[in-house]
């Protein structure tokens, strides 16, 4: 893995070459929208990431924290760019966590077979309301 010599990397662009996000765009939207901190501190998207900061992100309502160990100097393969951050262990708990209280809450609503029509609708509004 190479590492490039400055001190830092935008915040949107290591988001987006450490694979967090698909496009930059999305990485800078993110950072633009608070759901990102560098520090514990709200990120703004010019901010620099260096090794040693703690960046904390909210990615499709689930938790991330990390420590960033490296700067990559280009957007590579995923397995090199796991290498660039260090994750904290608690934090890959509680995510797993949500992740199976997500999933058990999708089973427990109604299957319908296939789209439900306009009747099939109401039947399950009126389920989950408890009428």
């Amino acid at each position: 893995m190479q590492t490039n010599t400055r001190a830092g990397l935008r915040i949107d662009r290591w988001l987006w070459f450490t694979r967090f996000y698909k496009t930059r765009t999305l990485a800078g939207q993110a950072v633009a929208g608070g759901h990102v901190r560098i520090n514990g501190v709200r990120a703004r998207p010019g901010q620099k990431a260096a090794a040693g900061d703690s960046i904390e992100l909210v990615k499709n309502q689930l938790p991330w924290k990390f420590e960033v160990v490296a700067i990559p100097a280009r957007r590579g393969p995923a397995s090199e760019m796991s290498a660039c951050y260090s994750e904290d262990s608690d934090v890959v708990a509680q995510r797993d966590a949500l992740r199976r209280q997500i999933s058990s809450d999708r089973r427990q609503m109604p299957v319908t077979d296939g789209r439900p029509d306009k009747h099939t609708r109401r039947l399950l509004r009126q389920r989950n309301r408890g009428e």
